[in-house]
């Protein structure tokens, strides 16, 4: 999939679920396919595990490494100090499948908008590069940080299936707000014609 989508995507995000999958060496192999590699395993333990954690994935050099914004400061200041110099490092505000019910439930007084503010001007302090959130939040965040890396999710097509997210944008919306870059996972892994996908979303753009 990632060869048919490499021209018109401008990088590949690996998960989870790839990576427990797939490991190191699945990394290496789709790194051969030339494009940028987004680690997104949203890291998040005490401060030395995760610098340890990444020191272990230095040779993997990403382009873009996730953490949870949420494991705090002294956390965030240790993983941007661990990484590569080419890596950038962003903090995961709120997970866009949470919405205000859910975050009351975990004991996160405010709605999602307070949280990604409060957690952005966390990791902005804290040296990493930006932060994920969703389309909703990117705009405000963006103002609030002006030359942070913002990285969106939940983003899908105007006649796209939502599923499990709650905080959806377009592509075109998201970029309007100051999105650095979009991920858009299964209106292209899920599309009958993943390549067809690929170009009516940059179309958009």
């Amino acid at each position: 999939m990632a060869g048919k989508l490499r021209h018109h995507v401008g990088g590949i995000k690996l998960g989870l679920e790839f990576f427990m999958a797939n490991g190191r060496a699945g990394v290496r192999d789709m790194a051969e396919l030339g494009l940028p590699i987004f680690l997104d395993l949203k890291l998040h333990d005490i401060p030395n595990t995760v610098a340890k954690a990444i020191m272990a994935l230095r040779d993997l050099a990403p382009a873009i490494l996730t953490v949870h914004a949420a494991g705090g400061r002294a956390m965030l200041e240790d993983a941007k100090a661990a990484a590569p110099a080419g890596t950038k490092v962003v903090a995961v505000t709120t997970l866009t499948s949470l919405d205000g019910t859910d975050l009351k439930s975990i004991g996160c007084m405010g709605d999602p908008h307070e949280q990604v503010l409060r957690l952005t001007e966390l990791a902005r302090d804290s040296g990493v590069d930006g932060v994920v959130c969703s389309g909703e939040e990117v705009a405000a965040a963006h103002r609030f940080w002006p030359k942070g890396f913002f990285v969106v999710p939940g983003v899908r097509p105007a006649d796209g299936v939502v599923g499990d997210q709650k905080r959806v944008v377009t592509p075109r919306a998201a970029i309007d707000a100051g999105a650095s870059i979009l991920v858009i996972g299964r209106p292209l892994t899920q599309a009958e014609d993943p390549d067809a996908a690929a170009r009516a979303i940059a179309a958009t753009l």
